[in-house]
């Protein structure tokens, strides 16, 4: 039996993930699906579906014509989902921060984008990104030598990890 993966890399068939979706036979019930929808159809050159996932006040942002052009010189080749806050099932909300590659021209590259959805009238709909995300900055605090040392021992820190 052949078996046709979703492009999204959920491992799963496309007729059973993405497809449904796309084709308008099912709604996403989370952001993070509708996030991998998205990703099929560019995979798939299927701009119509990303432009009617669109909220509604940035759908008149969105060129077809200009996606499908840009389109011409791109194939996509993987996405992975690094982080997903909220967006589930009873979610208003959600968060999907991701990386898409793709070759362009032939040369790899990856677009990292931290995507904001919202439900509309009960479906999921994409409201913006925030490209090339930053990752929280460690916070170092800095130990004072007569401070008690932060592995517990008891001493000071000069006489202890110091």
């Amino acid at each position: 039996m052949k078996t046709n993966l979703c492009p999204c890399g959920s491992g799963n068939d496309f007729k059973d993930c993405c497809g449904p979706i796309i084709e308008g036979s099912a709604k996403s019930k989370t952001a993070e699906q509708l996030m991998r929808s998205r990703y099929s159809a560019h995979f798939m050159g299927n701009f119509d579906h990303v432009a009617a996932t669109h909220a509604p006040e940035i759908k008149e942002t969105y060129n077809v014509s200009s996606a499908k052009a840009q389109a011409q010189n791109t194939e996509w080749v993987g996405l992975e989902i690094t982080e997903v806050i909220a967006g589930g099932p009873n979610d208003e909300t959600g968060t999907v921060t991701f990386t898409a590659r793709f070759k362009e021209n032939g040369d790899l590259h990856a677009h990292r984008e931290r995507a904001m959805f919202r439900r509309e009238k009960g479906e999921w709909v994409y409201v913006d990104g925030k490209i090339n995300p930053q990752i929280e900055p460690r916070k170092v605090e800095k130990i004072g030598r007569n401070d008690p040392c932060p592995c517990g021992s008891g001493k000071k820190y000069k006489k202890c990890c110091g």
